[in-house]
């Protein structure tokens, strides 16, 4: 959007001022329709988990279990990192950079957290290292635990999905922007004793809630400054912003 076009709409102080009033009743029920949301998703079924998915953790194997340490919730990201590659999805290191330090609350509302991807952890740990995170990140190249939550994709098997539609249909109408591979999500998890349920998934935009770039730049005029396959076009991994700026500068 042109400057032109931002400065054309200057109002009086008292217009202004109507005008945000206005807007912000709408944002008082947006806020009490989201609470209502949040309620509706707390109360959702839940789904046992019967698999035995083993990781490869830092310490050597680890359950699904043992991503809960003491725990009696887990919030797992599924980090898109295929294992032919040598550094993680932009997007996904957007994501984190957004909620790697408030992760370290979770454990005080009894709530543990990790990261998961098909790269093995020989490709992880470097990736993490240079990007500064401590949050725990295992490897699911052992398993099918990426396959059974939908994040990656392969047209050969039986349940071809994304974020619970058909991976075929999501192409044909530009929905998804590749037929294999790895995708982006986010999923939790309820323990009852030894017991795991698996209580909830989000993919796509339903991933926007969590970031605070987006919800920062929502407030801004200009906004999130993308469009359609524009979309994440612009975003970097942290350390190479400024290796990019000058380069383009020069």
């Amino acid at each position: 959007m042109e400057a032109k076009t931002l400065t054309a709409n200057v109002v009086s102080k008292a217009d202004w001022l109507a005008a945000r009033k206005a807007l912000l009743a709408k944002e008082k029920e947006f806020t009490r329709q989201r609470d209502a949301l949040s309620a509706e998703r707390r109360k959702l079924p839940m789904l046992k988990i019967e698999n035995e998915y083993v990781f490869e953790g830092l310490g050597g194997p680890m359950t699904l279990r043992d991503l809960f340490g003491n725990n009696r919730q887990l919030i797992v990201y599924h980090f898109m990192f295929d294992p032919s590659w040598d550094e993680g999805c932009r997007g996904c290191s957007l994501f984190m950079d957004n909620i790697a330090g408030g992760t370290l609350h979770l454990a005080a509302r009894h709530t543990a957290f990790a990261a998961v991807s098909r790269a093995p952890l020989a490709r992880i740990e470097p990736f993490k290292k240079r990007m500064g995170w401590t949050f725990p990140w295992v490897s699911s190249a052992g398993n099918d635990f990426n396959y059974d939550f939908g994040v990656t994709l392969d047209p050969e098997r039986a349940e071809y999905e994304y974020n619970y539609a058909s991976a075929k249909g999501l192409l044909a109408t530009g929905k998804l922007c590749t037929r294999r591979g790895e995708m982006p999500g986010l999923s939790v998890f309820l323990r009852d004793g030894e017991s795991i349920y698996h209580t909830y998934s989000t993919y796509q935009r339903g991933l926007d809630l969590p970031m605070n770039t987006y919800n920062l730049l929502d407030m801004t005029p200009l906004g999130r400054q993308e469009e359609g396959e524009q979309r994440m076009s612009w975003v970097r991994h942290h350390d190479r912003y400024g290796a990019e700026q000058v380069a383009a500068a020069h």
